[in-house]
């Protein structure tokens, strides 16, 4: 049997010259607030062991995905783009369809809206959204959710009206690590977890910690609850690169989910560091 190849699930690129990243605002994320390149990335993964990658949209500009079809195209390490598209338009399927027939479109394995800037917490609940995420079930592609704490709720509503679409949540959610409150969050990721056709990113923990004073033990009781909440066939790594090289490297990333998931069999930890994303993404 082929081994399966150890999976970065979550990173981006960008080229401000091309267009702005309008998120990259205020002092703290001026380090971010330049170009990162997949010529810049390759060297840290391989050095951690990554043989593939999962590159994911950055702001809702629908130029952006066929771009990023195109690099997964030229490149040996990128094997699926999570892409953009307005999820409320009605030609949503045909979009979908039309990104397909582009150059690197068969790496089209999945769509992300940024639902965490949406002001409405039940936004995923919305007809026209739900409309757009049956068309996301329909192309064979997964849906990426990043959300904040308090839309969870939504979001594993959206789940259970939609059981033939996969949903992977980005970042755990997104919880509370740098204060350490973890039971509302935790309560509501369970919640996401027991709807069956989500699954989760292992992925964002450090720049929700204290950039400049996180540890290992500080993401252990988020890591430990959504490794029970989902097991580790429904966990995937991801290094959320470049955003984690605000709090850390991309090895002291790697390294620290490997730290995080040491008391798994072999076979769990291939799950977690490949085999779950393989499956859900179709790389």
């Amino acid at each position: 049997m082929t081994p399966v190849p150890v999976v970065d699930a979550h990173h981006h690129v960008w080229d401000l010259s091309v267009r702005d990243q309008d998120w990259i605002t205020g002092a703290e994320l001026a380090p971010l607030r330049r170009n990162f390149t997949l010529a810049e990335l390759e060297p840290p993964a391989r050095a951690a062991g990554i043989g593939a990658t999962v590159l994911v949209q950055t702001i809702t500009v629908a130029e952006e995905t066929p771009e990023f079809l195109a690099l997964a195209a030229g490149s040996d390490l990128v094997a699926g783009v999570v892409g953009w598209t307005d999820l409320t338009a009605p030609d949503v399927a045909d979009t979908l369809a039309a990104l397909r027939e582009l150059p690197g479109g068969e790496r089209l394995v999945g769509i992300r809206h940024q639902v965490q800037g949406e002001p409405d917490p039940r936004w995923l609940l919305r007809p026209e959204v739900l409309r757009g995420l049956r068309a996301v079930a329909r192309a064979g592609l997964a849906y990426d959710l990043l959300v904040l704490p308090h839309q969870l709720p939504a979001a594993a509503e959206a789940a259970a009206a939609l059981p033939e679409l996969t949903f992977v949540l980005d970042h755990l959610g997104k919880p509370p690590i740098a204060s350490g409150e973890l039971l509302r969050w935790a309560e509501r990721v369970r919640a996401l977890a027991a709807v069956p056709n989500n699954v989760c990113k292992l992925s964002g923990m450090v720049t929700e910690a204290d950039w400049a004073d996180w540890s290992v033990a500080d993401l252990r009781p988020f890591a430990d609850t959504v490794l029970e909440a989902f097991g580790p066939e429904r966990l995937m790594f991801g290094s959320d690169w470049p955003v984690c090289l605000l709090a850390a490297s991309y090895g002291e990333v790697a390294d620290t989910a490997r730290a995080l998931m040491a008391a798994l069999s072999p076979a769990e930890r291939d799950a977690v560091f490949g085999g779950t994303a393989t499956a859900v993404y179709g790389l």
